[in-house]
């Protein structure tokens, strides 16, 4: 797919101002020049143009804000004394895979002084007698060259992923705080629950013993007045007999 194309196809009907990174890997230049890229992407920061048959980046439209442009795997070969003006605040350059032969090449990139990571891996340049020390040399602002710095300690993400601030540190707190804050509350949920529980129990049990006495004394009623009854019938027999033997004696 031509880069023209691909590039409408990735701004998906939004407005260039808006795009803060592009990604149009392995497409392809017809000429050897950036194209459908222009000045109108004014807020794009990532810029990725990764084997797409790129000689030159002298048709680089300006891009100020641009902050990483990733251009592996072309054939560029020098003329980048372009990106001082297009790119003014490039911080990470990936030219590894191009026709970088000599350091002269290079010569232009002191004018990037926000430029902190060089990649030139792959380039003829990278296998020359002291190459290391000398772009170092030459770029004094430089902190990284193929991803190492200048004690050969490896760099981190371009992209800062795994930076953690202080700030992020100091809120995190100690280590297990918060497992210890989990156990007690849940420890203090279940003491609360078996409280509620307990105390549940022992007002049904409540509730059911006063039924019960509230059965037994209908049941005493109930006898109480069973008895009265038996004796009231007796007294009534009692009086009947009694009314009989008055009359025998008459």
């Amino acid at each position: 797919m031509e880069m023209k194309k691909r590039i409408g196809l990735e701004l998906r009907n939004r407005d260039p101002a808006e795009v803060r990174e592009l990604v149009v890997d392995n497409c392809r230049s017809a000429d050897g020049e950036v194209e459908g890229l222009t000045e109108e992407y004014t807020g794009l920061e990532v810029l990725s143009m990764v084997n797409v048959g790129l000689s030159s980046l002298a048709k680089m439209p300006s891009l100020p804000k641009l902050r990483k442009l990733e251009v592996s795997d072309n054939t560029i070969s020098g003329a980048l004394d372009t990106l001082k003006e297009k790119c003014p605040d490039l911080a990470y350059l990936n030219l590894s895979g191009n026709k970088i032969k000599e350091l002269s090449s290079i010569d232009t990139l002191q004018n990037l002084k926000n430029l902190k990571s060089l990649d030139l891996y792959g380039c003829e340049v990278s296998t020359l007698e002291d190459y290391r020390d000398t772009v170092f040399q030459l770029l004094p602002h430089l902190a990284y060259l193929d991803g190492f710095d200048q004690d050969d300690n490896e760099g981190p993400d371009s992209e800062g992923d795994n930076v953690v601030s202080d700030d992020d540190d100091e809120e995190a707190g100690p280590p297990g705080d918060d497992e210890e804050d989990k156990d007690s509350d849940s420890s203090e949920g279940e003491e609360d629950e078996v409280g509620l529980s307990y105390l549940m129990k022992e007002g049904i049990q409540d509730e059911e013993d006063d039924g019960d006495y509230v059965e037994e004394d209908e049941e005493d009623e109930e006898e109480d007045g069973d008895v009265q009854g038996e004796k009231r019938k007796r007294e009534a027999e009692d009086d009947g007999d009694d009314d009989e033997e008055d009359d025998d004696d008459e």
